[in-house]
């Protein structure tokens, strides 16, 4: 299945909702607008952009005299991309870089640490595995079996020792080794925990003064929390001075509106997008694909 095709799949819950007031040949009515604003509300947008969005549309549709609703689909994607705050810099391509990922438990962290770690492995790019998440076994052995399965060295010390000494390690070894790319899994903290998000912030302070290249913090949320995971960006962002986000978990249950939300609110860059299980739906994320897949515009229209 192609890239869109899947992105597509996995924003179909959203897309549903946009189907029933885009049928051919509705009219662009009062009733229209309305629909169309408790839509974009109740699909994770947040209520600011979603007025935002509808009253501009609404504009734009007396302006150019669209009369039909299957009109307004296409400035509907194109006024959602617009809301992205826009990639400037990639951690994953641009290197050397060094990227701590943060988040709270259950949103997707070391699969995608895995993911990504295979993805560089299989483009050639020397990459080394960090598993500071010394609180969990579970998420060493799981981060060990990606990091068996695409050859890559991974450094990782016994349960409940100090995070940022493995930080600390894993920048060493990449000194010695030449990798260009560490991915460092953290524990997860609960956003609402300042003691917890008190001792992240010191392991990244500890990663930054001892790395000798860019280190970014990327903050991975759970689609499915809906407005919880904007209420978990901010409590990030505020305690850690985020760099971007990766989306997880759009896979058909989720709103896709949330990414749409957590980066105009936070004016951060989604740099990856989770739409399924497999290593190929990680994928970059492109702002225009992704609002096409929403409201259901055809790839490249």
């Amino acid at each position: 299945m192609a890239l869109f095709d899947r992105l597509k799949e996995g924003l179909s819950k959203s897309r549903e909702t946009m189907n029933e007031i885009f049928y051919l040949g509705g009219q662009v009515d009062d009733e229209f607008w309305e629909d169309l604003e408790d839509t974009l509300v109740m699909g994770d947008m947040g209520a600011e952009v979603a007025f935002q969005v509808t009253d501009d549309l609404r504009e734009q549709a007396a302006r150019e005299n669209l009369t039909r609703a299957d009109q307004i689909r296409e400035a509907l994607a194109t006024r959602i991309a617009s809301e992205f705050t826009p990639k400037t810099w990639d951690p994953f391509v641009y290197l050397p870089s060094c990227v701590l990922f943060v988040g709270i438990n259950g949103a997707g962290k070391t699969t995608t640490v895995g993911k990504l770690a295979n993805v560089a492995h299989n483009q050639g790019v020397k990459c080394l595995i960090g598993g500071a998440d010394t609180f969990r076994a579970a998420a060493i052995e799981q981060l060990e079996v990606w990091a068996q399965r695409a050859g890559i060295e991974m450094i990782t010390r016994a349960r409940g020792a100090d995070p940022a000494s493995v930080c600390f390690e894993v920048l060493e070894r990449a000194e010695k080794s030449g990798a260009q790319l560490l991915l460092i899994d953290t524990a997860g903290r609960l956003h609402t925990s300042s003691d917890l998000m008190s001792e992240l912030g010191k392991v990244v302070r500890v990663t930054r003064k001892r790395s000798g290249m860019p280190v970014y913090v990327v903050l991975v949320v759970d689609a499915t929390t809906g407005q919880n995971g904007l209420n978990q960006a901010k409590e990030f962002n505020d305690a850690l001075d985020l760099d971007g986000v990766i989306i997880t978990k759009l896979d058909g249950t989720a709103k896709g509106g949330i990414a749409v939300a957590i980066s105009h609110e936070l004016k951060l860059p989604i740099l990856r997008i989770g739409v399924g299980e497999g290593i190929e739906d990680l994928q970059k994320f492109d702002a225009k694909d992704f609002a096409r897949a929403l409201v259901g515009e055809a790839e490249g229209k």
